[in-house]
């Protein structure tokens, strides 16, 4: 078990390891976010983006899932009050691997609620040539490490 004390300020951590589809890229779309860059090659290559593209929110919903299965699941998280910002940077593509890393900007105690801790966390995510696709800032609340050890 993770607690609060296992993310101290300074510290880092990469983890993840997604490739990524065209079929879930449009999959996610056409429930999602169904604009036709992430919905269709031929739409995707005429506008901005040059090719079929995932959508952002995907992308983050992919980081999401690299995060709980890094070290979520086994942390005594008490959630997030929520994101700072969030900040796509390149498209995704079909056929990219995305591998993600966290750096700890900021731990401290709370000071109204003894026993937790609030980090700042702040993540990159990279494809597979080495190219920031997207950022986000977040607060992340955990439980202090009990005295016993836990």
């Amino acid at each position: 078990m993770l607690y609060f004390e296992d993310f101290p300020a300074g510290a880092t951590r990469e983890f993840g390891h997604k490739v990524v589809t065209s079929d879930e890229i449009v999959r996610f779309a056409r429930e999602f976010d169904p604009q036709p860059m992430h919905l269709d090659e031929a739409a995707g290559a005429a506008g901005l983006l040059g090719g079929l593209s995932a959508s952002g929110w995907h992308t983050a919903s992919l980081l999401m899932r690299m995060i709980c299965d890094a070290y979520l699941t086994d942390a005594a998280s008490l959630g997030s009050p929520g994101l700072a910002e969030l900040r796509w940077l390149k498209p995704v593509r079909p056929g990219d691997v995305l591998t993600a890393r966290y750096t700890v900007a900021e731990a401290r105690l709370s000071a109204s609620r003894p026993g937790i801790g609030i980090t700042r966390l702040l993540y990159e995510v990279r494809n597979d040539r080495n190219q920031l696709v997207m950022t986000w800032d977040c607060t992340q609340k955990f439980s202090c490490r009990p005295v016993d050890g836990g």
